[in-house]
């Protein structure tokens, strides 16, 4: 940084790059590049979450993307905390692999508010884009089945981000105990004043119009549904949120 420059915040990315998903009797995660899922958890996170009746959990494997899909919610990479808050310290996050969650209801409804993106998933799925997976990425498809009508109730869709999220916790715990020397990449952010310059504001309209056309804010964990807070319960005001806030997962989109 130029000598009348500030660092405000300092922020650590360590990606840990999995180079195969397999299923196996419980979720792991290796630091040599194999995760592991169970579907051992569906039942009892369907039974522990109201309004969910089923929940599916399927490995896709690169290129098999010519199968069908419900309405996709989330691309949802799989990311913790090691040391400090959202927007500074230390962060781990896998490469790899994403969470895709999905929805529908018990009668075929999907889960969505003004289009749902039902189909064969390399028609309704853009890869390579920022927040979506690439060309040679795993996809762990999380799929869960709403009771009748509740795709459309903000209850319905809150309860199957809050199941992926415990689903996620898993790798998370495990993730945050990895060796920083490890990592396959490391990157390093700064939020920096620079004194003099002009001032940069960014706007983004997020969703806070009700049902699952919503956004969180300020979770724990990178990307996180658990521990946040609605915009529709902030009355849909104003936030600010730093650079490396943003680019450390504070906002999920709830969609």
């Amino acid at each position: 940084m130029a000598a009348n420059e500030q660092s405000l915040r300092r922020l650590v990315i360590r990606a840990f790059h999995m180079n195969e998903v397999v299923e196996g009797d419980h979720d792991d995660i290796t630091v040599d590049g194999v995760l592991t899922v169970s579907k051992s958890m569906c039942e009892e996170l369907a039974k522990k979450h109201p309004h969910i009746e089923k929940i599916d959990i399927n490995i896709i494997k690169p290129g098999e993307h010519d199968r069908w899909t419900n309405t996709i919610m989330d691309i949802i990479p799989i990311s913790t905390k090691v040391l400090g808050k959202i927007g500074e310290g230390i962060s781990h996050t896998v490469t790899g692999v994403y969470v895709m969650l999905t929805g529908v209801d018990t009668v075929g409804k999907q889960c969505h508010e003004f289009g749902s993106s039902e189909g064969i998933l390399k028609e309704q799925l853009y890869l390579n884009r920022a927040g979506t997976p690439g060309d040679n990425d795993y996809i762990i498809s999380f799929d869960v089945t709403l009771e009748q009508g509740m795709g459309q109730e903000r209850p319905g869709p809150t309860a199957a981000h809050a199941a992926c999220d415990e689903f996620i916790n898993v790798y998370r715990q495990k993730l945050k105990k990895f060796k920083g020397d490890k990592c396959t990449e490391r990157h390093e952010y700064h939020d920096v004043v620079r004194p003099g310059k002009k001032r940069v504001l960014i706007i983004r309209q997020v969703a806070g119009q009700g049902a699952m056309y919503d956004t969180h804010l300020f979770p724990q964990e990178p990307s996180s549904s658990e521990a946040t807070k609605s915009i529709i319960d902030m009355g849909n005001m104003p936030v600010i949120v730093t650079p490396n806030e943003y680019r450390d997962g504070i906002i999920r989109s709830m969609q």
